[in-house]
């Protein structure tokens, strides 16, 4: 009773508020809504003082990601409601307002900001969120447990099969389940598992080897595959609002993919290297891997249906635009009905609901909207300006912009918990940035390039909800993290200046 207090206490201080980090972002965006400054419409000062006041309430977690944006919808709401309309109404196609057309010193209302603030909630992306049912119903069935154990029973007792088993597993989760949470979920349990069967320490090399290989997997396959994370939807759906031009999985998958197995074989051979482990073979692993598949019994009617239902699915993502016009929002939205159809589905809503984040969803959407509204009132493309301009980008060749601007968005991602917060604040930016610099049909490949950078989560425990999730198991410590994280980052992003100059460059997508 006591050891349960204690952790209510304990989650309770690490999931509290922190009064100090909620009183900042409050002076800081209230400073920039009273400062003075030359040159910038009023609206798209009010929209960089709410990314302002997001930015500081997500890097330091003042409070929980649902709450600060449930914030950010108010405020929204009171700094554009109450702000001159100029020419946003015409940019969102509502030249009128309750009758009276909004131009000069008309405020622009809040219920129209309103309208604006939830935005994001009425684009195609958001239905994309509906994959996270095919999440759900591979935990309730635990058929992603199943997958997992059957590759590990292949690979064998020898470490460097186990460390190209965890690799491997990771990689075919990406596929099917589009949550990185949800996919270290299901590998990091198995691979402690057997770390216990193994006679292992939790402090040994040979854990954090496993665990530190599985969750750095899970990380570079979200760049790889479009429906793997949510960050990638969210920079899709900016793409397409602001080039016109919607990116299907199948030509994510082959701008992406290529990176992601490279990535992936760096890592095989980084984490042997930096974290060797104590021995070359783990007796009684297959036997281990057996027992727990026996456990499981036999593949279950609805594990059938589910397997049916994901390989369908899949198919129908990666043809997308090739054999079939349907669009992978709405093939997902038909596949999580289906897998709520009693009888034929594979869960009841009851089941589901229990195992959705609901709280990710509400940052998704309201991500997006913050997003429009810097697109909207401008405050993305004066950020751009100022901010980039002063490095004078726009006297370098592409490359070199990709290299500063990469080297830029993997130190502000050091700050960042949340890949899909960081897409919301910085992709409106980086599209910006494309018309500043006059890059034209190139604009799509660039800001596509800096979305893949934004899932580097590599460095440091704190970078993703899935690091922190391997961190929770105590196999390794920060130290460890890191000497694993610095080549790996440094590996991805040679990666990217090599494809840009070769392979993403043959492909016309820059």
């Amino acid at each position: 009773m006591a050891r349960k207090e204690a952790s209510v206490k304990s989650d309770k201080k690490q999931k509290g508020v922190k009064p100090l980090w909620i009183i900042i972002s409050f002076i800081v965006l209230i400073a920039i809504v009273l400062i003075p400054v030359s040159g910038i419409p009023v609206m798209a000062k009010m929209s960089l003082a709410i990314l302002a006041f997001a930015v500081i309430m997500w890097v330091t977690e003042a409070v929980s990601y649902p709450v600060s944006s449930t914030m950010i919808v108010a405020l929204i709401i009171l700094l554009l409601g109450f702000s001159p309309v100029q020419d946003l109404a015409e940019k969102l196609g509502n030249p009128k307002a309750n009758g009276a057309a909004l131009h000069g010193a008309d405020l622009f209302g809040t219920g129209n900001a309103l309208k604006l603030a939830f935005s994001g909630f009425s684009t195609s992306a958001v239905a994309l969120v509906a994959a996270l049912f095919l999440a759900a119903a591979m935990q309730i069935t635990n058929l992603h447990k199943r997958l997992a154990l059957l590759v590990l029973s292949i690979v064998g007792n020898k470490t460097n099969r186990i460390v190209a088993g965890a690799i491997i597993v990771s990689i075919i989760l990406a596929f099917f389940v589009p949550s990185a949470t949800a996919r270290a979920g299901a590998v990091v349990p198995i691979l402690l598992g057997m770390i216990a069967a193994f006679k292992a320490s939790k402090e040994s090399k040979l854990a954090g080897l496993l665990i530190i290989t599985a969750v750095q997997a899970v990380s570079i396959w979200n760049i790889g595959i479009k429906t793997a994370a949510a960050q990638n939807i969210v920079a899709v759906n900016f793409i397409n609002q602001s080039f016109g031009h919607d990116i299907s999985w199948g030509q994510w998958f082959l701008y992406a993919a290529p990176w992601s197995i490279l990535m992936s074989i760096a890592l095989y051979f980084i984490m042997l290297k930096v974290m060797p482990p104590e021995q070359k073979e783990v007796k009684g692993g297959k036997e281990l891997i057996q027992k727990e598949l026996n456990k499981l019994g036999p593949v279950s009617p609805r594990e059938w249906r589910l397997i049916v239902i994901s390989v369908l699915l899949l198919l129908f993502w990666s043809t997308e635009k090739i054999l079939h016009p349907i669009d992978s929002s709405s093939i997902t939205l038909v596949a999580m009905a289906i897998m709520l159809t009693p009888k034929i589905g594979v869960m009841s809503w009851k089941e589901a609901e229990k195992h959705i984040p609901w709280g990710t969803i509400i940052v998704f959407g309201i991500g997006i909207s913050l997003g429009n509204v810097l697109l909207n009132t401008g405050g993305a493309q004066w950020l751009s300006d100022k901010t980039f301009g002063l490095m004078g980008l726009q006297h370098l060749p592409l490359i070199a912009t990709i290299a500063l601007i990469t080297l830029f968005n993997i130190l502000i991602h050091l700050g960042f918990a949340s890949a899909t917060s960081l897409s919301s604040a910085l992709i409106p930016v980086f599209i910006s940035l494309t018309a500043t610099l006059h890059l034209g049909d190139q604009s799509i490949g660039f800001v596509l390039i800096q979305q893949f950078v934004i899932s580097f989560g590599f460095l440091l425990p704190v970078s993703a909800p899935q690091n922190m999730l391997a961190y929770g198991s105590g196999t390794f410590t920060v130290k460890d993290f890191l000497k694993a994280g610095i080549p790996l980052t440094v590996v991805g992003y040679v990666l990217i200046l090599i494809f840009s100059f070769t392979y993403w460059k043959w492909l016309g997508l820059i």
